[in-house]
């Protein structure tokens, strides 16, 4: 029988010892790289695989700036919707990422209730100039004043945003428009495709979901339709924080534990201001809360916490069981389907 020494044998030669047929293979293996008869480098080389690996994050991230960029080169004339909350400042931050050292080449776009916190409002106003952005603001108010909208008994402003935003997609000759929205948020958030059509009067049809298979996202659209784009829909509550804590994130005040005069409504702490009074049978208290979502004061409940740091915060949702919209919004109250139904008429 022949003695030559193959290639395959001079490798095996040098490889760690095999794993005994008596030991488990798993452990076996993992304990080589341990051992002084290893092969050579492979303790370091399985350090420089760990190092390679994304975390959880690192991949939110990677698919949300991939989303933004393909945007950006499949359309003409994108547009981000822009509040100040939390999840479009971390839109905003993943879009400053993904064109960087250049600037972001889109306007941003917000729609005004007119009964937004101040602090999200002057947030909104400081973001917008330390990063040189177009800001492109839809006013409810100014339809209320012109007879196209008309207050609702409620009070609350937020379902008539929709109109003024469609009205600035179209002046504006916006074709895609990014959002915030996530789908752990709301059962009609779940339903949406990361790239979601609007037909020639901004409405969605829930039914008509394209297929979006091995991460191809599907843009095509006719004239007088647009796309609404979602980077961050795989993102949960908690990711948001998570990154908002990991990279450093400014965020408005108000989303962290402060003391604010309240009362109570609907199961939910309600500011005390302008738009946003208690009835007489409504004592007002002052509380240490924060808030989970910002949208309009008069539908915006605030939670009892003491959390008064990002690192805080994590620890917060980590606990929680409800999510932001489910906890603190009345407007998602309306009805077992209020947000499909808003989101069917055009709203975000």
């Amino acid at each position: 029988m022949s003695t030559q020494t193959t290639s395959t044998d001079a490798y095996a030669a040098d490889a760690a010892p095999a794993p005994s047929l008596d030991d488990n293979a798993a452990s076996s293996i993992a304990s080589s790289f341990d051992r002084p008869d290893a092969t050579p480098g492979a303790a370091a080389a399985a350090s420089a695989l760990e190092s390679t690996r994304l975390s959880s994050l690192d991949t939110l991230e990677s698919e949300a700036i991939h989303i933004i960029r393909e945007v950006v080169a499949e359309f003409e004339k994108p547009a981000l919707l822009f509040s100040g909350g939390k999840d479009s400042v971390v839109m905003l931050h993943l879009a400053t990422k993904a064109f960087w050292p250049g600037k972001v080449p889109f306007p941003v776009l917000h729609v005004d209730t007119g009964h937004n916190f101040p602090e999200v409002i002057d947030f909104r106003d400081r973001t917008v100039e330390r990063l040189g952005l177009k800001l492109v603001v839809g006013s409810v108010q100014e339809f209320i004043d012109r007879g196209e909208l008309a207050e609702r008994a409620d009070g609350t402003r937020n379902p008539l945003q929709t109109v003024p935003l469609l009205d600035a997609i179209q002046r504006n000759k916006f074709d895609a428009v990014f959002g915030g929205g996530r789908r752990d948020e709301d059962k009609a958030r779940a339903k949406e495709r990361i790239l979601s059509l609007r037909d020639e009067f901004g409405q969605w049809d829930p039914r008509n979901q394209r297929p979006e298979l091995w991460n191809l996202y599907n843009g095509r659209h006719t004239v007088g339709q647009h796309v609404r784009a979602f980077p961050i829909s795989n993102w949960t509550e908690l990711d948001i924080w998570r990154y908002i804590e990991r990279e450093n994130i400014e965020l408005p005040s108000l989303y962290y534990a402060h003391e604010r005069e309240v009362f109570a409504r609907d199961g939910m702490w309600r500011a005390v201001g302008e738009v946003s009074q208690p009835l007489p049978n409504e004592d007002v208290i002052t509380k240490l809360v924060r808030y989970r979502t910002v949208g309009d004061m008069s539908c915006t409940g605030a939670v009892e916490s003491d959390a008064r740091t990002v690192a805080d915060v994590v620890v917060e949702v980590a606990a929680s069981t409800l999510t932001e919209r489910g906890a603190t919004r009345a407007d998602d109250r309306i009805s077992e389907a209020a947000m499909e139904d808003r989101k069917k008429d055009g709203y975000f």
